[in-house]
């Protein structure tokens, strides 16, 4: 015969149920306290990233150099620099969110690449060059080698999950030269220009590129003996773009190398100087080293090196031109890019535990919390 071995609270005797009850109780009240119990990150902790500590330290490091990139730098308010932090917090999660997803993926720089890129850098620069070089951006060649492998551990994710799968076609291109061919019908004659920029003003190196680009002379006597370490580079051969997507400091052509598009002759016009030395080129020369100076000042505030791409005549392009199936399928493959990249973050963030302890400290301080 089977006999049950459990035995029912319902015949235990009543004290024996209570205390069963009261020990139920605690060990309840206990599990909801410690679930409760968030564990507190250490002082220097600002935020995590599936258990990965992203420091105080490294956040005030770059809004220090956030705030040097500004041309004309005022105080803040504690509360616009609380701002600028979670902004300059979330770049910082975004990183580090890429740099794990590419070593589980195996595709983390290795040191013969950051090698490799370096030996790249260094190639039309003499020792004492590249130290000069070293010693305008305030930056040790750790830094510079660490900037590199997360240059190109990007470089490697993107291309393989992004840009590998980007295929423009014949006729995506068609339809979009038929939808805009009022912009390829110059109604003057134009030069394709691009630049390098060198100023006097300080400011920090730009984010993501393993380069020196940023880090700006402290005046125009130190501009002008960067740019014509540039000048000496490109007299020996380096590639142009690639100068200046590393060095150049216009923020807005730097990150295209350089380049500024197509300028029609009657703006160029307005500078006699300029445009004189310009019409004298042809496609593919630069310029002397060139100052830029403001309108009613006779001090440069920087220096620039123009290259001349191209000239264009005025008149209708035809989709049978090279250059302009090329500039449509660039202009195509750029925006897929940028949408798929965006994408593709938003997903690398909705799968990535990530714990804002900065967010957390400023709402608790002002909500009095």
């Amino acid at each position: 015969m089977h006999v049950s071995t459990s035995i029912s609270t319902q015949t235990l005797p009543r004290t024996s149920r209570n205390s069963r009850v009261i020990a139920l109780s605690v060990a309840a009240v206990l599990a909801l306290t410690l679930a409760g119990c968030k564990k507190q990150p250490g002082a220097d902790v600002v935020a995590s990233v599936n258990g990965h500590a992203i420091s105080r330290t490294d956040l005030d490091h770059s809004f220090e150099d956030a705030q040097r990139s500004k041309q004309d730098p005022q105080p803040e308010t504690e509360e616009q620099t609380k701002s600028d932090k979670l902004q300059i917090l979330r770049t910082l999660i975004d990183g580090e969110i890429i740099e794990q997803r590419a070593a589980k993926m195996n595709l983390t720089a290795t040191n013969e690449e950051v090698d490799a890129k370096l030996t790249e850098m260094k190639a039309h620069y003499t020792e004492e060059q590249f130290a000069e070089l070293l010693k305008q951006s305030g930056r040790s060649i750790d830094e510079v080698r660490r900037d590199l492998r997360r240059q190109i551990t990007l470089d490697k994710l993107l291309n393989k999950e992004i840009n590998s799968k980007i295929n423009v076609t014949d006729p995506e291109v068609l339809a979009f030269y038929n939808a805009h061919k009022a912009d390829f019908n110059l109604i003057e004659d134009k030069m394709h220009l691009a630049q390098i920029v060198v100023t006097g003003a300080p400011a920090a190196p730009q984010q993501g590129a393993g380069n020196l680009q940023g880090s700006k002379a402290s005046n125009p006597t130190d501009a002008l003996k960067k740019i014509q370490t540039l000048k000496a580079q490109l007299d020996s051969g380096a590639d142009f773009g690639a100068v200046a997507a590393n060095y150049s400091e216009d923020p807005e052509t730097a990150p295209n190398g350089g380049d500024r598009g197509f300028v029609p002759l009657s703006q160029l016009r307005q500078d006699p100087q300029l445009f004189e030395v310009l019409n004298k080129l042809t496609a593919g020369e630069n310029t002397p080293i060139m100052p830029v100076t403001p309108p009613g000042s006779k001090a440069p505030v920087g220096y620039v090196i123009y290259r001349l791409i191209s000239k264009e005549a005025a008149g209708q392009r035809d989709l049978n031109n090279p250059a302009v199936q090329q500039s449509i399928r660039d202009q195509l493959r750029n925006t897929r890019e940028q949408l798929l990249k965006g994408a593709y973050l938003e997903m690398l963030r909705d799968q990535a535990k990530v714990e804002n302890y900065y967010a957390e400290e400023i709402f608790k301080a002002g909500s009095g919390s």
